[in-house]
């Protein structure tokens, strides 16, 4: 399993992953317009040529937004989720950020789970905040 950098040439992997993954997924452009601007940063894991975990944070001065973090279903439960979250951290951290912040479907009960053994804590919820009307749980992490 090798760590590394998102290139422009994963974009359209790691948006069929995406639509794996989610019911409402980044599509290509999102992704390429997160992935080109100078404060992301996007990481993922990879075997034999596969992305088999991936992420990305946006940082904006103190604060950081872990806008997406994707592991298969083959690949769960494996410590992906949480090598891709350290990643984003620490870039975080390295670019100044003094907290995490991150929305979470209500529903999902591993991301949930992966959050709080990480050090995050449910902040409030965002009532209808996805497109079928689900609740977001917005989560924080402060570095200390």
């Amino acid at each position: 399993m090798n760590g590394r950098l998102w290139q422009y040439a994963d974009l359209a992997q790691i948006a069929a992953l995406e639509r794996d993954c989610f019911s409402d997924p980044w599509n290509v452009r999102m992704l390429a317009e997160s992935f080109l601007s100078e404060r992301f940063f996007g990481s993922l894991l990879e075997e034999d040529g596969a992305v088999t975990a991936y992420g990305g944070v946006l940082c904006e001065g103190e604060e950081a937004e872990v806008q997406l973090i994707g592991v298969p279903e083959m690949y769960r439960r494996c410590g992906r989720g949480t090598r891709i979250l350290e990643d984003l951290e620490a870039f975080a951290r390295a670019h100044g950020a003094r907290r995490v912040l991150l929305e979470v479907r209500v529903s999902n009960s591993p991301a949930l789970s992966l959050y709080l053994k990480n050090g995050y804590h449910g902040v409030y919820v965002r009532s209808r905040y996805y497109a079928d009307g689900e609740d977001a749980v917005v989560m924080k992490k402060e570095f200390v």
